[in-house]
Parts: C-alpha cells; sequence; structure tokens
C-alpha cells in the first residue's frame, strides 16, 4: 500500500491499546488502522479519546479478539459490521467498506471493502486520513486526500462534488467542524453546499437526520457561530425552522 508518508505520534495513553489492535490485526491477517476524528484530533494536538477503527476483514471478528484482549465489554451491530468497546476509551470498529447512495438524500447502500475505498466514502479530506495499526508499519498514514495539507492550511473541503446531493448532512458537519477548529469551507465546496441547498436537499432529509445534527450543534462550545454560518449558508427557512420529512 502506498502511504503519503508520514507517522502520526500516538500518546501513551493509547499507544498500548492500538499495538494491542494491530497485533491483533496481524494474527487475523488483517490490515487495521485508526482512522477519521482521532486520527485529525492528534494532527491538530488536540486530544480525543474516541478512537475509531477500521478493520479490511471480519470487523467483528476483529472487535470480539480485541475486547477479549482487553477484558472489555462490547456491542455489536451486525448489519453494520461495527462494534463499540468500552475500556478506559471509548473504540469503535469496523469493517471497511464502501457506499453507494441510491437516491439523494438517503441513507447510503454498503458493501464490505478496502480502506481505500472506506476513506473515499468519507465526508471532508480533513477526516480522510488513517493511520495503519499493524506491526510491521505501525503509525504510518495513508492520506489519498491530502488531508494533512487541508489541516495545516485550516480548511474544510469535500472529496467529490456530489458530496452534499448525497448527504446533505455533511452541511451541518461543515460547518460544524469550521466553526470548531476556526478552519474556513473552501470556495468550491462552499459553492457545492449552496447548489445542494437551492436543489432542495435539505427538504429530502427526514426529520430525525436533522435533529441528530442541530444537537450535535448544540452541544458545542461554539454553538451560536456554527448556527449564524448555518442560516448565512442554507437561509433562515431551511434548518433550525423547519420540520423535515
Amino acid at each position: 500500500m502506498q502511504h503519503n508518508k508520514g507517522r502520526l505520534e500516538i500518546p501513551e495513553n493509547v499507544a498500548s491499546i492500538l499495538k494491542t489492535a494491530g497485533a491483533i490485526g496481524d494474527g487475523l491477517d488483517f490490515k487495521v488502522f485508526a482512522v477519521g476524528g482521532f486520527v485529525r484530533d492528534l494532527l491538530l494536538g488536540i486530544e480525543n479519546l474516541d478512537i475509531d477503527i477500521v478493520a479490511e476483514g471480519n470487523g467483528l471478528k476483529f472487535a470480539k479478539e480485541l475486547a477479549d484482549a482487553l477484558g472489555s465489554p462490547f456491542i455489536t451491530h451486525e448489519q453494520f459490521g461495527t462494534a463499540v468497546i468500552e475500556n478506559d476509551v471509548k473504540v469503535d470498529v469496523a469493517t471497511a467498506r464502501s457506499e453507494f447512495y441510491k437516491s439523494p438524500a438517503d441513507y447510503p447502500s454498503v458493501r464490505f471493502g478496502t480502506i481505500k475505498e472506506d476513506l473515499k466514502r468519507r465526508d471532508f479530506t480533513i477526516n480522510a486520513i488513517a493511520a495503519s495499526l499493524n506491526a510491521e508499519a505501525f503509525a504510518e498514514m495513508l492520506d489519498l486526500f491530502n488531508g494533512r495539507k487541508d489541516l495545516k492550511k485550516g480548511i474544510i473541503r469535500v472529496l467529490h462534488d456530489k458530496s452534499f446531493i448525497d448527504d446533505p448532512t455533511r452541511i451541518f458537519r461543515a460547518v460544524r467542524f469550521e466553526q470548531r477548529y476556526n478552519f474556513k469551507i473552501d470556495d468550491h465546496t462552499e459553492k457545492l453546499i449552496k447548489h445542494a441547498v437551492s436543489a432542495g436537499m435539505l427538504g429530502r432529509l427526514k426529520k430525525q437526520r436533522i435533529e441528530k445534527e442541530m444537537a450535535l450543534i448544540s452541544a458545542e462550545r461554539m454553538a451560536s457561530s456554527m448556527l449564524i454560518r448555518l442560516e448565512g449558508l442554507t437561509g433562515r427557512n431551511n434548518v433550525a425552522y423547519r420540520q423535515g420529512k
């Protein structure tokens, strides 16, 4: 696998868990990776004790072995190939997957796949960076979309032009990350947001999906600035004031 060079600095308080995960991956002949917000925040120098691990292989089998090794309880969601392990930190385990959207704003159809396919399906470049946990390449990063460059520049950028059509909840997340980190949604991504809004994509979301995103915003320290920015991008009647489907 081609890594976009660089090694993630793993904090001591989680290194043993991640090395255990890598050893179990080696034993099962699975490639396993830390991904998403955990990697993003470490690169930003922010502590994040919510670890996301993706396995190329049977994620549930991997999660059971990891939970046993850690002596921790775990909960599985078999239909999604995911599990949650409650240790001193929370470990979410998923099977690497690709996604296909049969219709805009709907839930995706999923099939298990490779780490490259898994990163490709993610929302923004800054959330599409992985770090290998297998012993031979421990902490080596896979950065297919130059997410680290965008982290350094403070940019929120989608991975493809249909991103907000496929999943309009990404509009809420773009604003949340932008305001939380004092970043900027890049110009092209902002145009894509406005196109999705004008195409009526927010109106196709189910009510509970909007409520979930609004609850996440409400829990943020910068909630008020997020709501102002969201209203500026989407219009007063699209978000906080609408009832959803």
